[in-house]
């Protein structure tokens, strides 16, 4: 009897230890599906730039000085209401701004485009002052100009005071409007050759040697397929630093605030966005939708984590037969789900409409709020509006209407 009973407790034991190593193995399982990443950064932020789908945040919407990362704002904004071959005059204000430097002279002259690589390959403040005189009319606009991109943008925790950077009561952004920010300037063609320049020459009228600047953005070199973006640094906000990468089709951008082991951290951040988020199509433009003679008018791709995919679901809403959307060839839109989440959406034609041959519009609006960012713009921003409209159809400044 005795024994019977010895042997019935060693076949419990064992059945404890089979249980105890299966759940073991299932919160092993549990955590490496959760996997995480960790930076030394007081803000950082890690964005697909394809569906502008954050990827990673830690104190992502807290406002923070951003020093330089300032010039991506700066930037954008000069490429998108100014004229690259338009000479822009030097100030005594540029030429005297403190800080990081390019080291033009009053009333120097460059053409647009050669400022802006100055601006983002070097940081000189000396550059954003005179591009923003020069787009804005005065700094002072040029600050407008920026703000009101900011709001158009969905940058709930951003506001700018200057052009460069440098610190100003309240002036800040946070990491996640920054991350967005940079998705969204890096589908400018123009924005995006410039960022990933590792050196480039400029005529200098003042002396017999070109101007010649190497990129400060030491990602470049050190990181397989980086491609971007900026640096900063001030002594209150300390090391600030926007990287990109692009690897296998897919482009993550990454922001580090106040981080003393910035490139390193970078590495950390994509290397964890391209292992864990891999960029998958979820439809493609033309495709076939099930049981209705319609097709998908834009292709969508999404980075999805382990296991998520599994999740996805599709929503078909149809529009009215009587309305401007319709008779313009629209006949709906298809949503996209992971579980509860939505995460796309791409409008729906005929298989045979002029639409679906028409080039794409982007996949996502930043903070996903087409009507703020599209719509509803200030009197001055519809005015700007009608101003680049007027200088791009009949040409030049005056034109316009500047």
């Amino acid at each position: 009897m005795r024994s019977r009973f010895i042997r019935n407790v060693y076949k419990l034991l064992l059945l404890a230890t089979a249980i105890l190593l299966f759940l073991s193995g299932l919160t092993a399982v549990a955590a490496a599906s959760k996997q995480t990443v960790s930076t030394h950064a007081r803000g950082a932020a890690l964005i697909d730039v394809e569906s502008g789908r954050i990827l990673y945040s830690y104190n992502g919407d807290k406002p923070m000085l951003i020093a330089s990362l300032t010039k991506i704002m700066t930037a954008i904004v000069a490429i998108e209401h100014g004229k690259l071959t338009d000479k822009v005059k030097t100030s005594i204000r540029a030429a005297g701004k403190e800080g990081s430097s390019i080291y033009l002279q009053r009333g120097e002259e460059m053409s647009l485009q050669n400022m802006l690589y100055g601006l983002m390959l070097r940081s000189g403040n000396d550059a954003a002052t005179a591009i923003a005189e020069h787009v804005g009319g005065t700094e002072e606009g040029f600050v407008h100009m920026m703000n009101e991109k900011a709001q158009m943008l969905g940058l709930s925790n951003s506001q700018f005071m200057n052009p460069s950077g440098l610190d100003a009561e309240g002036h800040y952004s946070s990491a996640n409007d920054l991350a967005r920010l940079t998705a969204y300037a890096m589908k400018n063609p123009v924005f995006k050759e410039i960022v990933k320049t590792k050196e480039k020459k400029a005529p200098n009228p003042n002396d017999s040697w070109d101007y010649q600047w190497r990129n400060k953005n030491k990602m470049l070199t050190m990181y397989e397929g980086a491609d971007g973006v900026k640096t900063g640094y001030t002594k209150k906000s300390l090391r600030t630093l926007v990287s990109s990468a692009t690897r296998n089709g897919q482009q993550l951008v990454a922001v580090t605030l106040n981080d003393g082991d910035d490139w390193q951290d970078h590495r950390k951040l994509l290397d964890f966005g391209f292992a864990n988020f891999r960029l998958t199509e979820v439809t493609r433009k033309g495709q076939s939708i099930n049981g209705y003679p319609l097709a998908v008018g834009r292709t969508l791709l999404y980075p999805f984590a382990e296991g998520e995919q599994q999740q996805l679901r599709s929503k078909l809403t149809l529009i009215d037969a009587n309305s401007t959307a319709y008779k313009l060839g629209e006949r709906g839109k298809l949503e996209w789900f992971i579980g509860e989440e939505r995460i796309g959406s791409t409008p729906v034609f005929d298989p045979q409409s002029q639409r679906i041959t028409m080039p794409e519009k982007p996949a996502w609006v930043i903070g996903d709020q087409s009507e703020s960012a599209y719509g509803g713009l200030s009197s001055a921003s519809f005015r700007r509006a009608l101003t680049v409209t007027l200088s791009t159809l009949f040409g030049g400044k005056e034109a316009g209407g500047w």
